[in-house]
């Protein structure tokens, strides 16, 4: 999680959000990305989404069975979605998301009826330092 919060602080420098993740797996770093929605004019450039590409390219697949996605904040619909997709085993995220997190917050997705795939889940790791980042971040911008 020490990493992803490395990256939030890319897309802090760059004007973003700061959200950063990393995937890994068997201890190799497949993927990461932080938040570029804005410089990338792109609505689906969440950190997680940039995580995910980055690995199924490293691995030239788009399954990513047996890999852990750590993130900064509690992920969003279309983010699950992704991981969903991707097969991630595994998710860990540091602070919640009382807005748009769908995983304790405002849903708890990965729990829904019908899905071909399960993710496990923890929450909360260092989420006083990644909660903190975000609130100095919006703080700032409402200045």
């Amino acid at each position: 999680m020490g990493y992803a919060l490395d990256l939030a602080g890319r897309a802090e420098e760059q004007g973003e959000v700061p959200v950063g993740a990393v995937i890994v797996r068997d201890g190799e770093r497949l993927g990461e990305g932080w938040n570029r929605p804005i410089s990338a004019n792109d609505p689906t450039a969440h950190a997680e989404i940039v995580a995910l590409r980055a690995a199924a390219r490293a691995v030239g697949n788009y399954r990513l069975s047996g890999a852990t996605l750590y993130v900064t904040l509690e992920p969003c619909l279309m983010c699950a979605g992704a991981m969903i997709h991707a097969r991630i085993s595994r998710l860990v995220f540091g602070a919640s998301d009382p807005k748009r997190g769908v995983i304790n917050s405002t849903n708890h997705v990965f729990e829904t009826r019908g899905l071909n795939h399960r993710v496990q889940t923890e929450g909360g790791i260092m989420s006083e330092q990644c909660g903190r980042r975000l609130q100095a971040f919006f703080q700032e911008r409402r200045l």
